[in-house]
């Protein structure tokens, strides 16, 4: 069966899943999205996603021609019209066609899309071994241009920075802010302990507020364990006991070498591995 694309209200077979090449958001990256994971047939955090999609749109003057209950609506229907249980949505908002000029006013009819379909960001034995990263040169958006917490289209900050990665032979590669700190990586925020206790870059650090990293963050709260979302550098990094990501298609994933260095005992941790546990019954039991 040939995937359901939604567009505009509609379900379009992929092959004839089109939008407009005046559209801004192919000329000039103008537009939101969000990535989200579906688990059993319930989307994960929903309601979290759609507030933080308005809260992007808000944040570059983009008006969502449908209600958030309505696009909650859409990313449910979508998804069964899939016949898909485990899966990963996207939801794309852009400008509109418009003329060639960067000039939004003259663009209409913003353009919604969601995709959904299967996913697998990392080989499984990356999950039992671990990743190795490397520090990109390219540094994350400066706060004052695109805001790191705005989630656009616009993301060849962090491709280059991933093929910054690539080059050096890894799948992911750690990006530090304007101020040298370290901010996340191109597609997952980070985590280190240090002594059973958990740290992570504050939102000021020029993060994007991840949801499945918020959900982390309750998970080792309920667990006990102390969490401090604070300023961080390389040497928190370099000196951690364990080191693990986060993200949407990448769940938790933990990382055993930073810049050549080996993280802890070079293998994943306990705490790592607790964690990772704890969020598969959050998922797969239905509690989010």
């Amino acid at each position: 069966m040939s995937p359901k694309v939604y567009i505009g209200g509609k379900l379009y077979e992929k092959s004839d899943a089109k939008i407009s090449v005046f559209d801004h958001g192919l000329l000039y990256g103008d537009g939101v999205f969000e990535g989200i994971r579906s688990y059993s047939g319930r989307v994960f955090k929903l309601e979290e996603h759609v507030d933080r999609l308005y809260a992007s749109a808000v944040a570059i003057n983009l008006r969502i021609p449908i209600s958030r209950p309505e696009m909650a609506a859409a990313i449910v229907d979508t998804l069964a019209a899939n016949k898909l249980t485990n899966a990963y949505i996207r939801v794309i908002v852009t400008r509109g066609a418009g003329s060639l000029g960067l000039d939004p006013r003259k663009t209409s009819d913003p353009q919604i899309i969601i995709i959904t379909d299967a996913i697998s960001l990392y080989p499984e034995e990356l999950y039992e071994h671990g990743l190795k990263i490397v520090t990109a040169a390219t540094i994350r958006s400066h706060p004052n241009t695109v805001n790191p917490r705005v989630k656009s289209l616009n993301y060849l900050n962090n491709i280059l920075a991933k093929m910054e990665g690539a080059l050096a032979g890894c799948l992911e590669a750690l990006m530090l802010n304007h101020k040298g700190e370290v901010a996340e990586c191109t597609g997952d925020n980070i985590f280190v302990v240090h002594k059973g206790e958990l740290h992570t870059p504050s939102v000021d650090s020029g993060i994007l507020e991840g949801i499945t990293r918020n959900a982390v963050i309750d998970l080792a709260k309920e667990a006990g364990y102390k969490v401090f979302e604070r300023t961080m550098d390389r040497y928190d990094v370099y000196t951690a006991d364990e080191c693990f990501l986060t993200g949407s298609a990448a769940e938790l994933i933990p990382v055993v070498e930073c810049d050549g260095r080996t993280l802890g005992s070079g293998k994943p941790g306990p705490i790592t591995k607790d964690l990772r546990q704890r969020f598969g019954r959050l998922v797969h039991e239905g509690r989010a």
